[in-house]
């Protein structure tokens, strides 16, 4: 089989928080991990730390708010604009606490990825860790899918499950789930800059999988 590296590919990482997987793909990209460089962070959040990030790294940034527009349609427009004119090639959502519009999802189908603190289709939404941990289950997890238009519902490429002990808190099982997923999204964005990743109505193959991964 040929080999699935056909040049650098250029990543957007959108984020609206403390940016701390945004943190683990500039790590990542640091040691050569994935062949992909990220040229550019967006925030939708002024004083997100995960703008400071990509200051720290030389990183550009770019943040407008949706408040700043007359209509949603206005800030999808500048959104794909600014994509355009950065020639991205994938979008990743790091705690990016906006649903992207329809006409964004349409024009990078199967080039938006977004990580969810749980095993989807179980407990969607901004909460994962807590729904989880409060609704008493003993396995929980980390999904890595493609984004669609639903909330939380694109077809999944990687899953891990987090055994939740009867002596974990919240606090501890955010650590246990934010150490898988500073893991499995660099892992997830190499795949995708080795172009792997085969979509198949609601599957996600991984091409070549005996492709030694450092």
């Amino acid at each position: 089989m040929s080999s699935f590296l056909s040049g650098l590919k250029r990543i957007a990482v959108f984020a609206s928080g403390f940016g701390s997987n945004l943190q683990a793909l500039i790590d990542s990209q640091n040691k050569n991990y994935f062949n992909g460089k990220i040229v550019l962070v967006f925030s939708n959040n002024e004083s997100a730390y995960a703008i400071q990030r990509a200051k720290n790294s030389n990183i550009k940034t770019e943040c407008f708010l949706l408040s700043d527009f007359n209509s949603r349609s206005d800030f999808d427009k500048k959104i794909i604009y600014m994509l355009k004119e950065n020639n991205i090639d994938l979008i990743v959502l790091a705690g990016y606490m906006l649903l992207l519009g329809e006409e964004v999802i349409k024009q990078y189908r199967y080039k938006i990825l977004n990580i969810h603190p749980a095993l989807l289709p179980a407990f969607k939404g901004t909460h994962g860790i807590k729904d989880a941990f409060d609704y008493g289950v003993k396995v929980t997890g980390v999904t890595v899918h493609f984004v669609d238009e639903g909330l939380d519902t694109g077809p999944i490429i990687l899953q891990e499950p987090v055994i939740i002990e009867d002596n974990d808190t919240l606090e501890t099982l955010e650590e246990k789930i934010h150490k898988v997923e500073h893991k499995m999204y660099p892992y997830a964005v190499k795949l995708f800059c080795e172009n792997r990743l085969l979509v198949e109505g609601r599957r996600v193959k991984i091409v070549d999988v005996n492709k030694p991964i450092d």
